[in-house]
């Protein structure tokens, strides 16, 4: 087989691989250029570093700087889209006719490009944008920021139709395969990439229940502040929350909550030490979207994974967690679990599911399959 060259224009700069979106960038990309495949990686730019380990990795990397003034919230299309068009990545992507995989709606304006028209245009989809956007819109208590949302949601809901133009969409959990598919073709629904190889938790048992996530990001901080008033204001268990700059609202709340225990900005050695002691891992989301790829650490790296069912929403990983439908529920099953030990049999019963769908090997062939 000749070479197979791709092109892949991310969002972000995909390293440090340390939330969501880039996580499914970089173990994506780093899974296919381990298979042979020439990744061509083209990031937006705006805060993060330009770190070597990508350029030993991939074929070619090129950097663009995102525009993130002002002006851009004031045009039709969504800020997300307007703050990432680049007249030089168009001319990158003409020097040759490889494929190209944009990642995430936020890259798409290529798709309103006439002179890539003939190449085949691929989108990873990471969401449903504008059903996010809404959300963040609702949790949010900054008046300017909720008017952004809201405002960002409908421009999204108007800007989606541009899909249409691309070959073809993966989808990263169900959910989104059952929307996306309802509108375009083709869809196929391709699973999370992402770091783990095996099911590493401990057996036996942790003392603490454990909640983790970007805390500057408002659905877990809303996550966080319902976990803190309904669940553990007057429950006796341990409860920790870690995570990247946590507001000071979240900070007060935590020092009224006498179980509680804050640890803001974990280095990822001291957040995997968390994971891994951790008895419990609770989860909490009030909106069903894309796969929260927090989830998928703590199920090969930490005991039980106690949930409700928008966490899981279209991620087929139910058999592998416990699910409790209300606040009582909740704090039911913390109560029985706190009693149990996680044993070898639980951990072989995931690591079987997990693999099953979840396993970088299996997804990097699909992958290749449909790009070639």
């Amino acid at each position: 087989m000749s070479e197979l060259h791709l092109h892949i224009v991310s969002f972000d700069v995909p390293y440090p691989a340390n939330y969501g979106g880039v996580i499914d960038v970089f173990y994506k990309a780093k899974a296919l250029a381990e298979k042979g495949v020439k990744i061509h990686l083209h990031c937006f730019e705006y805060g993060r570093k330009k770190p070597e380990l990508l350029e030993k990795l991939f074929y070619e990397v090129r950097y663009y700087k995102r525009d993130v003034s002002k002006k851009h919230l004031f045009k039709s299309r969504p800020y997300i889209i307007e703050t990432r068009i680049s007249e030089e990545l168009v001319k990158n992507l003409l020097k040759d006719d490889y494929p190209i995989l944009m990642e995430g709606l936020h890259t798409t304006a290529l798709l309103r490009e006439r002179r890539l028209k003939n190449r085949k245009r691929i989108v990873r989809t990471h969401n449903i944008e504008h059903d996010y956007y809404l959300h963040l819109s609702k949790v949010e208590t900054d008046l300017f920021k909720k008017y952004y949302f809201y405002n960002e949601s409908v421009k999204l809901k108007k800007y989606e139709s541009i899909l249409s133009k691309a070959d073809l969409l993966l989808t990263i959990s169900q959910t989104d395969h059952a929307y996306f598919s309802s509108k375009y073709k083709p869809v196929v629904f391709l699973p999370a990439f992402h770091p783990y190889k095996a099911v590493k938790s401990l057996t036996g048992k942790g003392n603490y229940v454990l909640y983790h996530g970007n805390l500057s990001v408002p659905e877990n901080i809303n996550a966080a502040t319902v976990l803190l008033k309904e669940v553990f204001q007057d429950f006796p268990v341990p409860f920790k929350i870690a995570g990247l700059h946590p507001p000071a609202s979240l900070s007060r709340l935590v020092a009224a909550t006498p179980s509680a225990e804050l640890i803001a900005n974990p280095s990822d050695e001291q957040l995997q030490e968390l994971i891994a002691n951790a008895h419990i891992h609770i989860f909490f989301t009030e909106q069903a979207t894309g796969l929260k790829l927090k989830l998928l650490n703590a199920l090969y790296n930490g005991r039980f994974v106690l949930t409700n069912d928008k966490m899981l929403s279209g991620s087929q990983l139910q058999p592998v967690c416990i699910m409790a439908g209300s606040i009582a529920e909740m704090k039911k099953e913390i109560a029985r679990l706190m009693k149990e030990k996680f044993t070898a049999t639980m951990k072989a019963d995931r690591q079987f599911h997990l693999q099953t769908l979840y396993a970088n090997g299996n997804n990097v062939e699909r992958l290749i399959d449909l790009i070639v």
